[in-house]
């Protein structure tokens, strides 16, 4: 054995040196590491002493708090929203700041807002005419931030200036590290009907005379000053959404006396504006863990429609270290509540919904709330709020710090498809799963969509099917084919700034999910990915990650290099698409074939310098003998003889038979590198499996070779057979090749 290893030694060293001499020969050129496997350091940012090269927050990481204390009112009858704020800055970073952004995200709604004007759009050929108005006619509703006045805290008026959604406190003096500014706002907007006009809030009215009011975004609020960038001051076109500081809220809202409120943080005067009845209900809820039940019942709901209240009541709400406020109010709303238990520590499960959710909303609405709590509170850390609220609101689907509005309505008559009832689950969970990710692992939304909505729809999938084993889920691999596959000039790669993302759905939300999925179930495994993906969570509580904290977080926590997944999932555009390009059956001889004797015969080895050795023989070569396929390899002497030497027992025992040797080459025509599963059907119906890392592509990006020993003879040899990868074109990805290409198809439809 050794001389044929010695003989084989010096074919490769030949090999090697004509390879070397015709290397000499051609013209020297430059090389740039184009490689699928290049590292990422050059795209990453410089690890400092804000963020470690592990992803975590550095020992000098800082980050603002912004404190408010509101008072809020209501105007029903002209739908105004009046407001006036006092607002505490701290200023942790070691800048001196010059001035303070503050977003006015109403503004986007102002007469004149450019919002509309980057839109491009053509002619419709049918409008309503409310659109025609707005559109044709130039009709715009003033929804705009009407500033009164801005304040210090002696009453002196102070300096500021607006640019459209972005407005900038002049500060009299440089604000250094650790001292603060306080400063006030009165203001006051018209409320959007959000079903004529669009937008993440406002109200939808009702026949009855009565509206729903679901409101956020509707208070000036700091922008965010991180080390990354100093001021996020982005504008705000209506798509990105928000980067925020954490801060405390005390909010006081005076609405009718008949609405039915709740918003972010702990109600502070429950007793005095429940009844005697609802208040015992509200107390009783606090322990009922097994299903929902009403604070506010159907019947008191649909009495308060009856009626319109000119008095008014003030709701009192406080929240601690929180990014956002945002309430719905209306008296149209009832009322259910279940208890959760998240390890030991009871979370409150709310809804608020009108008679037009049930019986949908009875039936789901906290339940769902609850589930996702407690899915989301394993993946990622033990939910830290009291509560979380879902509310019933047409048309919409957005999150506040556990507070969110969701759509999913029934037919007037109470019916309702799968299709709404999946649609309103899905959305339950998403937007209830937000309060993880951004409302607690605060990325920001305005630069890296995927951050919070790529990231949170991934976890939604696992609470989607702990809720319901038959959940249709969306964001699978093979969800995401038809994206991937389709016209590459109108895909964005996933690090794209918010506003400038083509098909916002699958590349900010689906493409995303589909990758983390796909990291957990077929390239890391879930013990793995669980366990860092629950160490970025935890990092990153109550901060501001990057996307380079991401990465870096999951490689430090796994032990696994991914940076060929970043780079290709979310640096590009390119696509998964690997076939079987040819399989070729060997059987074994233990004499030297003609191939083998004219290999020895090339390089000058004599059929004697082989030592002892086995031979493969191609099925489809000129000298293959039928009798290979009777003889088991373990019987040729020089096999067996080795095995009897120098096997024992045990390792006897886990030798498997290789009566059949199949050489595989698998072809790469997509340009993303990925793991190649393989399963192999056998003639008896047994099927196994393989998988090979996507390293295996480091050397040749076009083509690799695999050789398989089996005991029995393969049937049918399938790549990916479920699709886990996102192969955007599976007429490949058999042998032999039972499905016709896309191009067959198209001519066997025009057939």
């Amino acid at each position: 054995m050794r001389r044929f290893t010695k003989s084989l030694l010096s074919l490769l060293l030949i090999s090697s040196s004509m390879f070397a001499q015709e290397a000499e020969n051609q013209e020297k050129k430059g090389h740039y590491n184009t490689s699928k496997f290049k590292q990422l350091d050059d795209v990453l940012p410089t690890p400092n002493m804000y963020r470690t090269g592990s992803g975590a927050p550095g020992a000098h990481y800082t980050q603002q708090k912004v404190d408010y204390v509101m008072n809020l009112r209501l105007d029903e009858d002209k739908n105004r929203l009046y407001g006036e704020e006092n607002i505490t800055y701290h200023n942790n970073s070691q800048d001196p700041l010059e001035y303070l952004w503050v977003q006015l995200d109403q503004n986007v709604r102002a007469k004149d807002s450019q919002s509309p004007d980057q839109r491009s759009e053509g002619v419709n050929t049918v409008y309503s005419p409310e659109d025609f108005t707005k559109k044709i006619m130039g009709h715009k509703f003033d929804g705009g931030f009407n500033i009164e006045h801005v304040k210090d805290v002696n009453g002196k008026d102070v300096s500021y200036m607006i640019n459209r959604t972005m407005m900038r406190i002049n500060l009299p003096k440089p604000l250094l590290q650790g001292e603060t500014y306080e400063f006030s706002i009165k203001w006051w907007y018209n409320i959007n009907n959000y079903i004529a006009e669009g937008g993440r809030s406002g109200y939808e009215p009702f026949e009855s005379g009565n509206n729903i009011y679901v409101i956020a975004q509707f208070f000036p609020r700091l922008a965010v000053y991180s080390d990354i960038e100093g001021w996020q001051n982005l504008q705000f076109w209506g798509r990105g959404e928000f980067a925020l500081e954490f801060g405390d809220y005390d909010v006081n809202i005076t609405v009718p006396a008949d609405h039915v409120m709740n918003a972010t943080g702990v109600l502070q005067n429950t007793k005095k504006l429940l009844s005697k009845k609802q208040y015992k209900r509200f107390e009783k809820a606090q322990k009922t863990f097994d299903n929902p039940m009403y604070i506010v019942t159907p019947e008191e709901a649909l009495e308060a429609e009856k009626g319109r209240s000119k008095k008014t009541k003030t709701w009192h709400f406080k929240a601690q270290n929180v990014r956002d406020f945002a309430f719905a109010t209306s008296r149209k709303f009832m009322w259910d509540a279940m208890a959760v238990d998240v390890n030991g520590k009871t979370v409150m499960a709310y809804s608020l919904f009108s008679k037009e959710g049930n019986p949908l909303w009875e039936e789901h609405s906290t339940r769902v709330v609850a589930q996702t709590l407690k899915t989301y509170s394993r993946m990622t850390f033990d939910y830290p709020y009291h509560k979380a609220i879902s509310v019933h609101a047409r048309r919409q689907g957005m999150e506040y710090p556990m507070i969110c509005f969701n759509y999913g309505r029934p037919k007037p008559d109470g019916t309702y498809s799968d299709r709404v009832k999946y649609g309103m689950i899905g959305v339950i969970v998403h937007e209830v799963g937000h309060n993880f990710f951004p409302m607690i692992v605060n990325s920001d939304e305005r630069r890296w969509t995927w951050m919070d909505e790529g990231i949170n729809s991934f976890v939604e999938m696992l609470a989607e099917y702990e809720y319901d084993p038959n959940f249709p889920v969306r964001s699978l691999p093979s969800g995401v084919v038809g994206y991937m596959g389709g016209d590459q000039s109108r895909i964005s790669p996933i690090m794209t700034q918010s506003n400038n993302i083509y098909q916002f759905g699958s590349n900010a939300y689906a493409k995303p999910a589909a990758g983390l999925w796909m990291l957990r179930k077929s390239i890391m495994g879930e013990e793995l990915f669980d366990f860092a993906f629950r160490t970025y969570a935890r990092r990153w509580m109550f901060k501001h990650p990057s996307p380079a904290d991401f990465f870096r977080t999951m490689e430090d926590a796994s032990a696994f290099d991914l940076d060929w997944f970043w780079r290709g999932w979310f640096y590009t555009t390119d696509w998964n698409d690997i076939a079987i390009k040819d399989v070729n059956l060997f059987y074994v001889t233990d004499k030297p074939t003609p191939e083998a004797l004219e290999l020895a015969k090339r390089y000058g080895i004599t059929p004697e310098q082989f030592g002892p050795a086995l031979f493969l023989v191609n099925e489809k070569s000129e000298v293959f003998d039928e009798n290979l396929k009777s003889v088991e390899p373990e019987d040729y002497t020089v096999l067996s003889g080795h095995i009897n030497e120098h096997l024992d027992e045990e390792a006897k025992a886990e030798l498997t038979s290789a009566k059949y040797i199949y050489e595989v080459t698998f072809s790469k025509p997509g340009g993303l590198v990925m793991p190649i599963i393989v399963e192999f059907e056998f003639e008896d119906g047994t099927k196994e499996r393989k998988q090979f890392p996507a390293q295996i592509w480091r050397f040749n990006d076009k083509e690799v070779m695999k050789v398989f020993g089996f005991d029995k003879k393969i049937k049918s040899i399938t790549v990916d057979p479920e699709n886990e990868l996102a192969d955007i074109d599976e007429s490949n990805n058999s042998w032999p090749n039972a499905k016709p290409s896309k191009f067959e198809e198209f001519k066997n439809s025009k057939k």
